[in-house]
């Protein structure tokens, strides 16, 4: 039987910032997400994937409380909206769960945290950040904390977590911890953020269903920027052996990264990743304002990551008219992605291989989806076998073209 998270796609948000209270004082702003929940669904997504909501010190990641909402975004009250609102729309919720580091205010006995030395202040930190103190998680006490604190939100409408930083944290310790909530939440569905190293490996120690899968990202925008898509078709094969393991968490544009819309040389190319991420298996997630071609590069400085965790406006008719073909992009892209949930779960290899031209064969069972990607300045003839096949999505609808040829810089979808 297949879980709700094989038929999953999600919209991210990054509360703090879309509600614009970063630095703001406290307010009732988490409910302005319920005024762009149609708009979510409108787009074709099943899911909100939530940034930090807890009560925090400053971005969210410095946690001072994970049993309290953020006085910036509201209360108890304004999160029973949010999630009644999802529920009638039939929307999953995937809160942020920031358990590897809490900010230095958070209240808690010393043992509870990792330390480098026997003075008061020697405790470790995560990546160097002064304000992000690491817990220790051989710590039995923070283990219950931790399943206390997932426990508590699943119970009030989540229906699961994405855990930051999971890569900085021992495997084992995710696996205990999911051995006491699954038995409560048989359908909560868990995603670690994993950047680097053996992802099946950690998914298979870690008991998690999913990591969020990088590798795949960076192969996206990078082939396309320098014409190799050599290295996209060597890790989509990595990415079949993550799929025997879990579903991944994929994306073209999270709070983390530079928008899409920046990373890219050539705006042409823009719907190819499109069209890749959206037929190649794992569980999509589309990051706010991507879906609307927003620009943003991320910097390596304190409030680097302002340009990409912007402020919405109130409502989608206040949004700049020039993002809306590009939300209708994805739309399409999102429908034909519903019109094919095996998708999640599809094994995707190249046929026609070269620097600027390749078809990406997803299959599963009997299905089979072809996606033909030219980034040259010359139309190119795909030698593919397109049996049984017609064509369902491609850079230019309107035009009449045959199934293998593609125009320069041009994409098709055969199904």
């Amino acid at each position: 039987m297949r879980r709700w998270s094989d038929h999953s796609i999600f919209w991210q948000v990054y509360p703090l910032g879309f509600t614009d209270a970063l630095n703001a004082a406290p307010g009732h702003r988490l409910t302005r997400l319920v005024d762009w929940l149609d708009y979510a669904v409108e787009l074709g997504v099943s899911g909100l994937q939530l940034g930090p909501i807890f009560a925090a010190e400053t971005h969210g990641y410095d946690t001072l409380d994970h049993l309290r909402i953020d006085p910036r975004l509201g209360d108890d009250a304004d999160w029973d909206e949010l999630a009644a609102a999802c529920r009638d729309r039939g929307l999953r919720l995937l809160l942020d769960g920031v358990f590897n580091h809490v900010g230095r205010g958070f209240k808690a006995p010393e043992h509870w945290f990792r330390r480098t030395g026997p003075a008061p202040d020697d405790l470790a930190v995560f990546e160097g950040h002064h304000g992000l103190v690491a817990l220790n998680h051989d710590e039995p006490e923070v283990l219950a904390y931790v399943v206390q604190v997932m426990d508590h939100w699943l119970r009030r409408g989540a229906s699961g977590w994405r855990l930051d930083a999971a890569y900085a944290v021992p495997p084992g310790f995710w696996r205990a911890a999911l051995d006491q909530v699954r038995p409560h939440h048989p359908e909560a569905w868990f995603t670690g953020e994993v950047i680097h190293g053996d992802y099946p490996a950690y998914l298979a120690a870690s008991g998690l269903d999913s990591i969020t899968q990088y590798e795949l990202w960076k192969a996206i925008w990078s082939s396309l920027n320098d014409g190799n898509f050599f290295e996209l078709a060597w890790s989509l094969e990595r990415h079949n052996g993550v799929l025997e393991a879990g579903l991944p968490l994929t994306f073209v544009g999270n709070h983390d990264v530079t928008r899409l819309a920046t990373r890219l040389t050539d705006d042409r190319h823009l719907g190819h990743a499109l069209a890749v991420l959206f037929t190649v298996g794992g569980a999509p997630s589309v990051y706010y304002g991507d879906e609307q071609a927003f620009r943003g590069l991320k910097e390596d400085r304190p409030g680097g990551d302002d340009a990409v965790r912007p402020a919405f406006p109130a409502g989608p008719a206040d949004l700049a008219p020039f993002g809306w073909p590009v939300y209708r992009l994805h739309q399409r892209l999102i429908g034909l992605r519903r019109r094919h949930p095996w998708l999640a779960r599809a094994r995707t290899r190249p046929q026609h291989l070269a620097n600027t031209a390749v078809a990406l064969v997803s299959t599963a069972a009997d299905e089979r989806i072809v996606t033909l990607l030219n980034t040259g300045d010359t139309a190119v003839t795909f030698s593919v076998d397109v049996t049984g096949l017609a064509l369902a999505e491609s850079d230019n609808p309107g035009d009449a073209r045959t199934l293998t040829t593609v125009p320069p810089h041009g994409w098709s979808i055969l199904a």
